[in-house]
């Protein structure tokens, strides 16, 4: 499922946090050939540059291995963009992947490239491949589509160009590579205000979930999935209603918030504390009975700054009664997570939320304990012997 792209398509990389791209693959000889290099460059713009068909794919191919892993020759091949957008609008089938994929490894990483690919009028031939019945046609339209909706100039344009719907077909019906790059890809064009609501209209937390349950829990897809479902849920009731729905739903977010990243925990515990802050008494029964508790416990101690606040906001809300307390008798972590533990159904769960208490507690000693040591060097004089200084008895 998170394995790296086929030779149809490039393996995966993290490029920014709010968005996402891979890059090229294994690292060619002619790149590690300093003196033959400029000369392959010359070479490729050449035959892209010919008349003959043959001669333009095989130029692509060489602009491909060539800019796999280089960016020096990304920018030194960057006017190949214009011949070889114009190879995906031939009727020639056997061009347009081997254009596709130079196209692809040229915007890798280069924001100018991206944009230029786009102004080059490349989204529509790349939104038809899309619904192509060629599998390995559509993976690599689909990684091309995240590679450019990570540049935010072209996020509105992607979506402007019918993109959204399609790429939620994909995650519906697609190959599992192009699962992992349509989640990938909406979530890049997410980050634009005004893609939300065309990827709202999709209905695509169902398909998110299914995808969710199946990748594995620490990897960059199901990072983005869980970026994806943070944004839906905060906007729109309906994909809060629909992730409550779906069955293993929250199971899914919640097992992310056990094993995911850092990142992608932060994104679990914001959509979970929205949906609580939305409507307590319509999620909190759902998210209790996920047993959450042990995750929420870690991610206090253990999370981001931003998620660390989230989790013992979350705990508040899941507590028995709704109302905070008076400040004269102020909630500590200890008395929330007691009072969510006496709730809870079942030996298992409430075993391994005790535990989990028992061993945040042991951590908070040792931390202050640790705490208190660093302060006491720090105060005491470097230069006085302290083991002597209060008996020592002047010399006669």
């Amino acid at each position: 499922m998170d394995s790296p792209h086929s030779p149809s398509s490039c393996s995966s990389s993290t490029s920014s946090t709010c968005s996402w791209e891979p890059h090229g693959g294994a690292t060619d000889s002619l790149e590690l050939d300093e003196p033959r290099t400029p000369l392959a460059i010359r070479r490729a713009l050449q035959l892209l540059n010919s008349g003959e068909p043959e001669l333009r794919v095989q130029a692509a191919r060489d602009i491909r291995r060539l800019t796999k892993t280089s960016q020096r020759c990304r920018r030194q091949l960057s006017e190949a963009v214009g011949p070889l957008v114009s190879m995906l609008r031939v009727d020639s089938p056997e061009s347009h992947e081997p254009a596709l994929l130079a196209l692809l490894n040229l915007a890798v990483k280069d924001e100018k490239n991206k944009i230029n690919i786009v102004e080059a009028g490349a989204l529509e031939p790349i939104i038809s491949f899309l619904k192509s019945q060629d599998p390995n046609l559509q993976e690599s339209a689909t990684a091309s589509l995240l590679t450019l909706s990570a540049s935010s100039t072209n996020k509105p344009i992607i979506s402007a160009c019918g993109a959204i719907p399609l790429l939620a077909e994909i995650l519906r019906n697609g190959s599992l590579q192009a699962k992992a790059d349509a989640v990938m890809a909406l979530a890049n064009l997410s980050t634009h205000p005004n893609n939300l609501s065309v990827i709202l209209e999709t209905n695509p937390i169902p398909f998110i979930v299914d995808l969710l349950k199946t990748c594995k829990k620490s990897s960059k897809t199901a990072e983005k999935c869980c970026a994806l479902i943070e944004a839906l849920v905060d906007n729109d009731e309906c994909s809060r209603t629909a992730l409550t729905s779906e069955e293993g739903g929250i199971l899914a977010v919640v097992e992310v918030l056990e094993s995911g990243t850092l990142q992608s925990r932060e994104h679990v515990v914001g959509a979970l504390l929205t949906m609580c802050q939305n409507d307590r008494c319509k999620y909190r029964e759902p998210i209790l009975r996920e047993g959450v508790i042990p995750g929420l416990l870690e991610l206090t101690v253990q999370g981001t700054p931003k998620s660390q606040i989230k989790a013992r906001t979350l705990l508040q809300l899941l507590r028995e009664s709704p109302y905070p307390r008076s400040e004269v008798q102020p909630d500590t972590l200890e008395n929330l997570v007691c009072n969510i533990i006496s709730q809870i159904d079942g030996d298992e769960q409430c075993g391994k939320a005790k535990k989990m208490l028992s061993e945040m507690v042991q951590v908070s000693m040792e931390q202050s304990l640790r705490h208190l040591q660093q302060r006491a060097l720090v105060c005491t004089p470097s230069d006085l012997p302290i083991a002597g200084c209060a008996s020592e008895v002047p010399s006669k």
